[in-house]
């Protein structure tokens, strides 16, 4: 009923990768615990392919650059590989041993990832990249994308790591923009309801800012949960 797939020690915590069977469902969960944190599950996936799905979606022209920020469990970007639009694909993930599970095969859609030709993962740290001129992909230094999607802190101000709360404020967000092409868009998930003073940094930077509410049914609760996907282009 519940297996740890594996284990490996990081610089910023103990990494786990756990499977367990669903009763009610009959489904295999797959899971991902840094320390005593579940940074993600495959129980709730819809948010992370909405960012894709939205972000795209304002993205303008064929032969579309885009890169995701957070690999996780593979949704956003598998999403993204499902539009046709897209020519190329380059992961950030600053946890090798996630990109290994995928690679390995050890997550479900690891497979469909790796054999896709336009995907390429960068193991680094996505908001140390966004604030360099180099950018994300140390193949083609300065290279410019149509769209960059990010899913790995929890929100603007619940963040993984204090040093990310720059990248969320104006000038962290103009470093961004800086990789972008002209037209270009951003695009976040977060776990918490839109906040007006994150969209206000955005409205500073980018021409067109919107927040849309994903909401989705919980199994654990008769409720529904809701999740916050920002979207802004140039």
């Amino acid at each position: 009923m519940f297996e740890e797939l594996d284990y490996r020690p990081t610089p910023i915590g103990a990494l786990s990768l756990r499977r367990r069977r669903d009763l009610s469902t009959g489904e295999d969960i797959y899971e991902i615990i840094l320390g005593d944190a579940y940074l993600m599950s495959s129980r709730f996936t819809v948010a992370e392919e909405e960012l894709s799905r939205m972000g795209l979606a304002a993205a303008k022209g064929e032969s579309l650059k885009v890169a995701v920020g957070g690999l996780g469990l593979g949704y956003t970007a598998k999403t993204a590989l499902d539009d046709q639009r897209v020519a190329s694909l380059t992961v950030v993930d600053a946890l090798g041993p996630v990109i290994d599970w995928h690679k390995e095969s050890l997550l479900p859609l690891g497979e469909h990832l790796t054999a896709d030709g336009r995907c390429d993962f960068v193991e680094g740290d996505f908001f140390d990249l966004a604030a360099s001129s180099n950018g994300f992909d140390a193949k083609e230094p300065g290279k410019k994308f149509d769209a960059i999607l990010l899913d790995i802190d929890h929100s603007p101000t619940n963040v993984l790591d204090p040093k990310n709360l720059d990248f969320y404020q104006p000038e962290g967000l103009e470093k961004l923009a800086a990789h972008l092409e002209p037209n270009g868009v951003f695009a976040l998930w977060s776990n918490d309801a839109p906040d007006p003073v994150f969209e206000a940094a955005l409205k500073s930077v980018f021409a067109h800012v919107e927040n849309h509410i994903v909401s989705f049914d919980s199994p654990l609760n008769d409720v529904k949960e809701s999740n916050t996907v920002y979207v802004a282009s140039l």
